[in-house]
C-alpha cells in the first residue's frame, strides 16, 4: 500500500518530547498524532490511520513493550520504533521478540530518528517520501 502522507503516532508522557518529534516530523510532511501514555496509544490506533508508533519504553499505565505487544496483536505489520532513556540489551531482546521495527537510545539524532522512520516506511509501505 502506497502512502503519500504517512501518519506518525508519537507516544511518550514527556510533552516536551512529543513536542520536540511533532516539530521535527510535521515540517517533513508528516500528519502527527501525540499519546501521553500507552492506553491513549491503543485508543489512537483503533480509531485513526496511524502508519507508524514511535514508543517510549518507560511510561505510566502500560511500559513502551506492553504496548508494542498490544498494537501488534491488533495489527500486526503496524511499525513500531520503541525509544529508551535506560536502554540495555534485555530491552532491546524484548523489543525484538516483540516485532520492533528498531530500537533507539532516547539520546537518539535528528538524524537517526528520521532516518529510522523513513526506512520503515519505506520497507512497510513503499512510501517514496
Amino acid at each position: 500500500m502506497l502512502v503519500e502522507t504517512p501518519s506518525l503516532l508519537i507516544t511518550d508522557d514527556d510533552p516536551g518530547f512529543r513536542e520536540t518529534l511533532r516539530v521535527v516530523f510535521e515540517p517533513k510532511g508528516f500528519r502527527t498524532l501525540l499519546a501521553g501514555d500507552g492506553e491513549e496509544a491503543l485508543k489512537i490506533v483503533h480509531h485513526e490511520i496511524v502508519h507508524l508508533v514511535l514508543l517510549d519504553m518507560h511510561m505510566p499505565k502500560l511500559t513502551g513493550l506492553e504496548t508494542l505487544r498490544m498494537l501488534k496483536e491488533y495489527r500486526a505489520m503496524l511499525p513500531c520504533i520503541l525509544l529508551s532513556a535506560q536502554l540495555d540489551e534485555h530491552i532491546v531482546e524484548q523489543a525484538r521478540h516483540e516485532h520492533a521495527y528498531e530500537v533507539l537510545s532516547k539520546t537518539v539524532t535528528v538524524g537517526q530518528i528520521t532516518g529510522a522512520v523513513r526506512q520503515a516506511l519505506q520497507r512497510t509501505y513503499a512510501w517514496r517520501g
